[in-house]
């Protein structure tokens, strides 16, 4: 029997005194300056030809990957076309292909019914403010930014749970709340890189801050890292 991995070192980063706003601001462009430097081409990497496919494929996201619904949403978006063709969705079909994003039946009630809220609301076009975005049926503040800022163009931070948990993990927030968060790096990122900025946060925890496992021995940011359980470089 194959004896067991060691359990990676860890080391204890000195604890941060609390930044001046000025320190704050000069450590979050050091940050985001190493991220554009690793992360170059940060985009949304859910597959999408329109701002309603956006926004459907952004609603199957919830609790799943991006690469399972780039898996389903081929067969989606060719069946499934504008806003009419989701309001009068057949919904035992419109669950037998979203099945394995999960949560299926929550969210082909989503679908059709945000669906239906475009056609009686907006014409059959997607909005484009956060005030009738989260008006729709499935669709939250996240969901909304992700849309004002792919296809809008506004600056906007996207906050899920990647962002939450290397936001926190680098200490340019300290808050659980989405909300707080996307306050707090508003501050802290100049309003030009909110965007770009929050999407290579998103990435580098997609890939690199991992949740269990984080990969900090090829982490662009370790030197400013002050997370407490972060791994000792080999």
């Amino acid at each position: 029997m194959r004896a067991l991995a060691s359990p990676p070192f860890r080391t204890k980063a000195p604890r941060r005194s609390i930044d001046s706003p000025a320190v704050a601001k000069k450590r979050a462009a050091r940050i985001l300056a190493a991220l554009g430097q690793s992360i170059p081409d940060a985009k949304v990497e859910l597959d999408s030809s329109n701002s309603l496919e956006l926004l459907m494929a952004t609603i199957l996201s919830a609790q799943c990957t991006d690469e399972r619904v780039n898996q389903v949403t081929p067969r989606v978006f060719s069946r499934f076309r504008t806003a009419e063709d989701y309001a009068n969705a057949d919904r035992a079909e419109l669950e037998a292909l979203i099945r394995p994003t999960g949560f299926f039946k929550n969210k082909a009630r989503h679908l059709i019914g945000c669906g239906q809220a475009l056609i009686k609301h907006f014409n059959g076009r997607v909005p484009e403010t956060m005030e009738a975005l989260t008006s729709l049926p499935g669709v939250g503040r996240k969901t909304a930014n992700v849309i004002l800022g792919s296809y809008v163009g506004e600056p906007v931070i996207v906050v899920d749970t990647h962002v939450k948990r290397v936001a926190n993990r680098l200490g340019l927030t300290k808050s659980p709340d989405p909300t707080k968060i996307e306050q707090d790096l508003q501050h802290l990122f100049p309003k030009a890189q909110w965007t770009v900025g929050a999407q290579r946060l998103l990435l580098h925890g997609r890939y690199v801050c991992l949740a269990r496992r984080p990969n900090c021995q090829n982490c662009v940011l370790y030197t400013d890292c002050g997370w407490e359980g972060k791994r000792k470089p080999i």
